[in-house]
């Protein structure tokens, strides 16, 4: 088999980009996200802790956290729920552990009507922050563009390799 230089250094990029998106070593790129909650009358901001199996969690400490610093810390009731009274508008932190949730709050009347009416904050071992879950890496890896594109591109490369590396018969 008889193949131009150029097409072989297309392959390679191409499988070298696909392999870097699904390298084990490689970092999510989500950013993080903030959730905007509603806070309930007297300016409460409640919360609830829950495992991955929706059972809620009693007793679990929880901050509340602005910037560095702790404005407060409250345990989870026997449902899981907690709550943290005499906020103003703004973006918080809500810790669990060593996992933090920021958090857009604001009052009844400026809350956007997508606003949650609190927070819901799921903990236990299925809950991996900065590396992927067992059994969630090709999900995780499809819903990388990187990793798609180089799927795409090598979807197309390929056959025109294939293609264009046939000799050509010698014409008489």
């Amino acid at each position: 088999m008889n193949m131009r230089p150029l097409p072989c250094v297309l392959v390679l990029l191409v499988a070298g980009s696909w392999l870097v998106g699904l390298a084990p070593g490689a970092a999510p790129t989500k950013a993080t996200l903030i959730g905007d909650i509603r806070l309930e009358d007297g300016a409460v901001l409640v919360g609830q802790v829950v495992t991955p199996e929706n059972a809620p969690m009693q007793g679990v400490e929880v901050s509340l956290v602005n910037g560095k610093q702790t404005l407060g810390t409250a345990k989870t009731n026997a449902k899981g729920y907690f709550a943290f009274r005499g906020l103003k508008n703004g973006v918080y932190q809500v810790a669990v552990g060593q996992d933090q949730m920021a958090y857009r709050v604001w009052s009844k009347e400026t809350a956007p009507p997508s606003a949650h009416p609190g927070a819901r904050i799921v903990v236990g071992k299925d809950v991996v922050r900065g590396q992927y879950a067992e059994g969630h890496f090709l999900k995780a890896a499809l819903s990388n563009p990187f990793v798609v594109g180089g799927l795409v591109a090598t979807a197309v490369a390929v056959p025109i390799v294939i293609h264009n590396s046939h000799d050509e018969p010698a014409s008489p």
